[in-house]
């Protein structure tokens, strides 16, 4: 099946290379046309586990190509909107610019029986006033919002737990869903669910799931809170909770939070579309999860004066991590770069390390100090915070490989991810967010 795909970032380049790997005929298009020059040589733009070997196959075979030019989508059966839609300048409602731009710049290119599905994540609403415009040229526009995680893109779009496809009334929503049924035939075959709804439904899931799994996070965050107050240990508690079947132990894990390019603006703009409907007071818990996973930066930050003894002006910190989760370059809206930042700013000497960010860290944040090597941020260090729970910082580093190198054996496990008993018994300061 021919395909294009509009929007080459996180997204867009993972379905694109993803989708010829399983025998499609790919075209990304992007208007930044370094980013096109860079994919076109089979080289990923950012740091995602399996795209560039991805690429450089469907680069290779014929399959997948890359371009500039809006008109090279012409001819494709499926249309895939993948461009971002941040949160706007001084509010929290989505910026639905871009998303208007690709539709805008296709419309003159679509024939009468082409499908166009967005995978943006947008507030409901969005695709009905976009099925207008889409309509006038004889194709369809259906709704297939992504559900993929950072680190494991190429796997969830293979291997998908789920595909929603939200299409109009009629026949020729029926026509389209079976249409990307066939797009997706390896998944399905393999077992992923395809689930057929409307438009509004679709657009719903990814910021129901997203708000979903941000509560969730911030729930046992704030367990931590009444932990730390009344001498318990959250990381236990959340074993005990966990063994609940309704509950489940994912996504309690307690630590500075989360970050990224999607959680923390998605359960934004979808508390600002609510409000925007009338309904705001059904989701005005989420402006206290968001309220929540903030905090947990300020105690992560504090836990480390605290542990310095009320002093960290001239100490040298190491900051484990810089990444708002492990497996990712990205920094957006990072827990990890924020207590770093803060840290700074009470005027530490900071020395950050990560495997796979530290050329965006360092270009978003010049003023702090930064290690290639690991075990050069930990040298001489008089407090080491973990705060992305990379294999090389809470499986790799032991604490006597770890207490060879630093000037005091003090450590903050912002992520919980650490035995505590072993670097106790290693004669290291051992502080967990929520634990004894």
């Amino acid at each position: 099946m021919r395909m294009s795909v509009i929007g080459c970032g996180y997204l867009g380049a993972v379905h694109a290379a993803a989708m010829a790997s399983i025998g499609h005929d790919v075209v990304g298009i992007d208007v930044d046309e370094h980013k096109v020059a860079v994919l076109s040589d089979g080289t990923a733009p950012f740091f995602e586990p399996r795209l560039e070997e991805l690429l450089r196959e469907g680069l290779s075979s014929g399959r997948l190509r890359f371009s500039s030019d809006m008109a090279e989508a012409s001819g494709s059966d499926v249309h895939f909107l993948a461009v971002g839609t941040p949160q706007v300048a001084g509010g929290h409602a989505a910026d639905l610019r871009f998303v208007d731009a690709a539709v805008g710049s296709l419309l003159p290119h679509l024939r009468r029986g082409d499908v166009v599905a967005g995978k943006s994540t947008v507030p409901v609403g969005t695709a009905e006033r976009l099925a207008a415009r889409v309509d006038e040229t004889g194709a369809t526009l259906v709704w297939n919002p992504e559900f993929l995680r950072e680190g494991w893109a190429v796997h969830d779009t293979l291997t998908p737990d789920r595909l929603v496809v939200g299409v109009p009334d009629g026949a020729e929503g029926v026509r389209a869903a079976t249409l990307l049924r066939e797009a997706y035939a390896s998944a399905v075959t393999a077992g992923s669910p395809f689930l057929v709804t409307d438009l509004a439904t679709a657009e719903l899931v990814k910021g129901a799931a997203n708000a979903f799994l941000a509560t969730k996070i911030s729930f046992i965050n704030a367990m931590a809170e009444i932990a730390e107050a009344a001498g318990a240990d959250v990381a236990l508690l959340a074993d005990a909770l966990g063994h609940d079947t309704r509950i489940g132990r994912r996504y309690l894990g307690s630590g500075i939070g989360f970050g990224g390019g999607c959680l923390p603006k998605d359960i934004r703009a979808f508390t600002a579309r609510a409000e925007e409907l009338g309904r705001g007071e059904a989701v005005g818990f989420l402006r206290e999860v968001d309220a929540i996973n903030l905090r947990r930066r300020d105690r992560a930050v504090q836990m480390v004066v605290d542990a310095l003894g009320g002093l960290v002006f001239g100490r040298r910190v190491a900051v484990l991590g810089a990444a708002f989760k492990p497996f990712s370059d990205d920094i957006r809206d990072s827990p990890a770069l924020d207590v770093a930042v803060r840290l700074r700013g009470l005027g530490a000497n900071v020395v950050v390390t990560d495997p796979a960010a530290l050329a965006n860290a360092a270009a978003a944040h010049p003023q702090l100090g930064y290690a290639a090597e690991r075990d050069d941020a930990l040298r001489d260090a008089d407090a080491v915070v973990i705060v992305t729970e990379w294999d090389e910082y809470r499986r790799d580093l032991t604490p006597e490989h770890a207490g060879s190198l630093v000037a005091g054996r003090v450590i903050i496990d912002g992520r919980n991810c650490l035995d505590a008993d072993l670097w106790r018994a290693a004669g290291w300061s051992y502080h967990g967010m929520g634990r004894r």
